[in-house]
């Protein structure tokens, strides 16, 4: 039985199979630029920087005077204007505070006319 086998003989290999390819002969891949200018985003929740961090980068913002995203400045003006930019419904809470910035409106309103 020993004498059937072909495992170990090099005859059953193609030529390609089994063999180390060279270092200089693999082809590697472009190299990214490291450090790209806003390729993280400042807020986002699964970065690993610290609240200290962040703080710093808000005052950072306020001092050279930053601007918010357009979002952002369309959801201090109407809590329910990025949904609608978005194309969809806004949410129960959008709604509800859109209604009470409403009401506060209306209510500094008549407090300033008296």
């Amino acid at each position: 039985m020993s004498g059937h086998s072909k495992v170990g003989q090099s005859s059953v290999y193609e030529a390609g199979d089994q063999r180390n390819v060279k270092d200089s002969e693999v082809p590697g891949r472009p190299r990214y630029e490291e450090g790209v200018e806003n390729s993280h985003l400042p807020n986002d929740s699964k970065d690993e920087r610290s609240i200290a961090n962040r703080l710093a980068n808000e005052e950072r913002k306020l001092k050279r005077g930053e601007q918010d995203d357009p979002e952002t400045s369309a959801l201090k003006k109407d809590p329910t204007l990025p949904a609608k930019l978005h194309g969809n419904e806004p949410s129960k809470g959008a709604k509800i505070d859109a209604d009470l910035q409403a009401e506060e409106e209306e209510y500094l309103k008549q407090k300033g006319k008296k």
